[in-house]
């Protein structure tokens, strides 16, 4: 297979991206396409969808072994599970699926049609093999079970505070998707020392925060 397109966005690391997504609803990502997939009639009728399905590659996983069972970070990272019954990147084959609102498609660019997405769980270029749009007849499960991830979805939110500084940094969409990241807490699981400052590259910035006692507080480095 090869990539049809990349993901622009604030995101240029592995942390901090969301562990699923829809987690960061507001995270705004631009997909831009191949030279030679660039044809307008292979977008026609796709602004009729509000959500689309992407298949990508988990381009910072790649690995030569596999391994039956992995460790969740919402399980601590102590405890391990199936590969199969978990999205973890190490996989056999490092394929990923997402489901993002589609936002608006613009035609006239350089790049040709670009497409406008919210609430990517994908880093910034990352190759993207394949879009299909998503179908809430088929595709939407009300009645489906989460398994161990259960007591993630019952799980209270970090509150997050910004810095003077760092409200002057960015624009008020890019403060709300950096307080739905951080909200869904990117450490992992068995970092519990509220004296640690964690670094995150943010929309080119390097931003420092810590965590302490459920809040989030969010500065420029010293």
């Amino acid at each position: 297979m090869h990539p049809i397109a990349h993901i622009h966005n604030d995101l240029t690391t592995k942390f901090g991206v969301a562990r699923q997504s829809g987690l960061v609803p507001h995270l705004q990502s631009r997909i831009i396409f191949e030279p030679e997939y660039r044809n307008p009639d292979a977008f026609r009728g796709l602004e009729g969808f509000s959500h689309i399905w992407l298949i990508w590659d988990f381009s910072q996983a790649h690995s030569q072994t596999w391994h039956p069972t992995v460790r969740p970070p919402r399980l601590g990272g102590n405890q391990r599970m199936g590969v199969f019954a978990t999205r973890s990147p190490f996989r056999p084959n490092n394929i990923g699926l997402s489901s993002v609102r589609l936002t608006k498609i613009e035609f006239s660019t350089s790049d040709g049609p670009v497409l406008f997405v919210e609430g990517a769980d994908l880093m910034n270029l990352t190759p993207i093999y394949d879009i299909k749009p998503y179908l809430p007849y088929t595709d939407s499960h009300p009645e489906a079970t989460s398994g161990f991830a259960q007591d993630f979805l019952e799980s209270t939110p970090l509150i997050v505070d910004f810095s003077d500084e760092i409200r002057a940094l960015l624009s008020p969409i890019q403060l709300q998707a950096l307080r739905e990241t951080l909200e869904a807490d990117p450490r992992p699981q068995y970092h519990e020392d509220s004296s640690r400052t964690y670094h995150i590259i943010y929309a080119n910035y390097d931003l420092s925060f810590q965590i302490q006692d459920g809040r989030v507080s969010v500065f420029l480095p010293k």
